[in-house]
């Protein structure tokens, strides 16, 4: 359906200012109109209103007037105004005239820029010039006589050109490893789903896995992120999980993606993944884990490398159980707005064990004879604070170790 609009009788800049007041909810916008049209209603309005004898507070009127009914921009009104306003002016669309109606550079003198760029592996916009230039007058050779004319601005809309053809250019190749995807980490929705990473501490590293559903959490120390201590690292770290293990994610540290640890995931049917390049959320559990966790626990205090086989007893016997079963965590609900936009609300806490086991079909995820009756043991044979008590003073002796081998080999925290 089509509307016709009759202003002809607002014919003062006041009665114009109550239109537009009384019309605020109305669309006007003559949006399919064509560009004649709209030109035809600028120059009309403003000559009909006396548009430069008006004040500066009239001529505004008249501006968001044009403006609501045109849906012109700013700049682009105010020029067709200034266009209408002059004496004797007829507004009317500028025709497209080329400056340059001739093609000066043909597919041939294109061709002699890719040769040249081929041959000296494309060098910047000038020196090329400069060479074409040389071929041209130093050396007489005439193909090059138009081609040596041309700008070094112009040389890189010729490199776009359709006729150039690029595919040949020695550009720096990023080396293809092909061990594990570049994808998300998944979980479909059942834990199993780990996600791992590598926190320093000096001189050794803490291999630090969440579990991305329960946000179980179980970490190894290494002396180093080498193929030779990662490995019986990783088959430690599943073995402490209670459940089976189904997918593998990291970051691409080369701890991680390396033909050794994918092997050992082969072998024990576990799926690797890698973070994608500028999507830090892929691994953002583990990464908050590395802050809340290690860093607020461990500190940033140097342990010497010898204090390793101090420090995974610790962790597997102490700090693990504690995290797990007496550590509550912020877990996630998902709810949709009006506008079916995502927000997660952090309004569940539980301890990782007590997720685990309220989860549905739990029993089904533990591993071949784990039980909920053996995990009941350990979660219920103390309290959360008389582990983390227990746990604290274990830790004190493990840190009076560390200062005390730091003292004797002269390291400073």
């Amino acid at each position: 359906m089509t509307i016709t609009m009759d202003d002809s009788r607002v014919v003062t800049v006041a009665q114009l200012e109550e239109f537009m007041k009384g019309s605020q909810g109305v669309n006007l916008s003559l949006g399919d109109a064509s560009l004649e049209e709209k030109y035809s209603v600028i120059q009309k309005t403003i000559r009909k209103f006396s548009y430069t004898k008006l004040s500066r507070k009239e001529k505004r009127v008249v501006y968001t007037y044009l403006r609501k009914l045109t849906g012109y921009k700013k700049a682009q009104l105010y020029r067709l105004i200034h266009r209408a306003s002059l004496l004797g002016a007829s507004l009317k669309p500028k025709p497209y005239k080329r400056v340059h109606p001739h093609r000066i550079y043909t597919a041939a003198d294109i061709k002699l820029l890719e040769k040249t760029d081929e041959l000296h592996l494309r060098l910047s916009e000038k020196a090329t010039k400069e060479i074409l230039r040389r071929e041209a007058e130093v050396f007489g050779n005439m193909k090059y006589q138009t081609i040596a004319r041309i700008s070094h601005g112009h040389i890189t809309n010729l490199r776009h050109s359709e006729s150039y053809r690029s595919f040949w250019i020695n550009h720096t190749k990023a080396r293809q490893v092909s061990i594990g995807e570049t994808k998300p980490p998944e979980n479909f929705g059942r834990p199993g789903s780990i996600r791992i990473d590598s926190v320093s501490q000096k001189d050794v590293y803490h291999i630090n896995s969440v579990d991305e559903i329960t946000q179980w959490e179980i970490i190894f120390c290494v002396p180093q992120i080498s193929e030779r201590y990662m490995l019986p690292a990783l088959e430690e770290i599943f073995a402490q999980y209670p459940f089976v293990i189904f997918n593998f994610h990291s970051d691409r540290g080369k701890e991680n993606i390396n033909y050794r640890v994918a092997e050992l995931l082969q072998r024990l049917l576990i799926k690797q993944t890698k973070s994608r390049s500028y999507h830090s959320g892929d691994n953002a559990l583990a990464e908050t884990k590395n802050g809340s966790i290690i860093r607020k626990n461990f500190g940033w205090e140097h342990i010497g490398q010898s204090l390793v086989d101090d420090i995974n007893p610790y962790l597997k016997n102490f700090f693990n159980p504690y995290l797990n079963f007496h550590r509550p965590c912020s877990y996630p609900t998902i709810e949709k707005d009006e506008k079916g936009r995502k927000k997660k609300e952090y309004n569940i806490h539980q301890v990782p064990y007590e997720y685990l086991k309220n989860l549905p079909n739990a029993e089904a995820f533990l591993k071949p004879g784990q039980t909920f009756e053996q995990l009941d043991k350990i979660a219920y044979s103390y309290s959360d604070n008389e582990w983390a008590e227990i746990m604290r003073k274990e830790e004190d002796k493990l840190f009076a170790k560390i200062r005390e081998a730091n003292k004797k080999d002269g390291s400073f925290s």
